[in-house]
């Protein structure tokens, strides 16, 4: 695993994973379920990936909308490809919601809502929320 992925908190959030990519919990929750969908390899250009992580991504964001409208469904969603800080090839993903949403007693409001997402204003859930998240996205993720 590359660093960017560690640095998301790699195994600890670590929902599926795939040949090519993995899909991680994001640490800080900017809305409900915000997940990243990071490259394994160490490419620091999205055109420098070879063509089978490009196939294996179709089948990787098919299962992440599914997996998330299986958790709680969403009104939209955004893929970020950002890079600036962490260089490997990795996309935010977040699902956004009108309204508030409420787990495990925590509420995640969607700040930016209806505009861009607002990543200053995220949850960071304590080890144990993170691992309740972790545990009910995977379990989404068998259920389609």
């Amino acid at each position: 695993m590359n660093a960017t992925i560690i640095k998301f908190g790699f195994p600890d959030t670590l929902i599926k994973e795939y040949e090519h990519w993995c899909v991680l919990l994001r640490p800080a929750q900017a809305t409900l379920g915000a997940l990243v969908l990071a490259r394994k390899g160490e490419e620091t250009a999205f055109g420098a990936l070879p063509p089978p992580a490009y196939a294996e991504l179709g089948i990787a964001t098919r299962d992440i909308e599914a997996s998330l409208k299986a958790f709680r469904p969403y009104d939209r969603i955004n893929y970020l490809m950002l890079m600036m800080v962490d260089p490997h090839v990795h996309f935010h993903v977040l699902p956004r919601y009108q309204a508030p949403q409420s787990f495990e007693g925590v509420s995640f409001a969607d700040k930016g809502w209806p505009a861009v997402p607002d990543l200053g204003a995220a949850v960071t859930p304590h080890a144990a929320l993170r691992n309740k998240l972790v545990d009910a996205l995977k379990a989404c993720w068998a259920e389609h």
